[in-house]
């Protein structure tokens, strides 16, 4: 069988070292609490593998490595008692190993399944299950998180009409902010 060689320069841009990792700016613009952003995103998103260049999503923001056989990986950064809540991903898979510290994950339309992660756990969570993970540890946790399959657009991601109240809590433009960035909150509903 026939194989191929690159040379280091080449492979240096299949690196990503994770002390030059940069968050990705996905709530940093939005002018709301940060316990309104903490509902829906990691504290930080650190983006390691995107998808090809050309693909148009914001995992690919800056991620050093670009094209791995169409998944995507970042490392959500959390402090104790954070991470985003219920949501599903229609077409991908979406599969999570801890690093550091401990998360709970818990799944189905009102959440009522949930299992305890310690470093180096994984869970991987199919499409149109919705999902939620939380940092349930006394220290910084970070969640490896690779999406696997289908499209990976904000499209694919929709959270529940009840994180939608929970974010109404902040202000009434709150959930409109989000949305103008592609969320929907139609998760578990017959809307698509």
């Amino acid at each position: 069988m026939k194989t191929i060689s690159i040379s280091a320069d080449q492979m240096q841009c299949r690196v990503s070292r994770f002390q030059d990792l940069k968050p990705l700016r996905a709530a940093e613009t939005l002018d709301i609490p940060q316990e309104a952003k903490d509902v829906i995103y990691a504290r930080e998103l650190l983006s390691v593998i995107g998808l090809a260049e050309t693909a148009d999503t914001p995992v690919n923001q800056g991620a050093p490595i670009q094209g791995a056989g169409g998944i995507t990986m970042t490392h959500a950064v959390c402090p104790p008692g954070t991470g985003p809540e219920l949501h599903n991903h229609q077409q991908t898979y979406e599969t999570f190993t801890v690093l550091r510290g401990r998360f709970e994950v818990t799944w189905n339309d009102d959440g009522g399944e949930r299992i305890e992660l310690e470093e180096f756990d994984t869970i991987s969570v199919p499409p149109g299950v919705c999902r939620a993970f939380r940092n349930i540890g006394d220290d910084e946790g970070v969640l490896q998180v690779v999406i696997s399959g289908g499209v990976h657009d904000m499209q694919d991601i929709a959270f529940t009409p009840a994180i939608a109240e929970k974010l109404s809590g902040f202000g009434n433009h709150v959930v409109e902010l989000f949305e103008e960035r592609g969320m929907r909150f139609t998760a578990g509903t017959n809307t698509a």
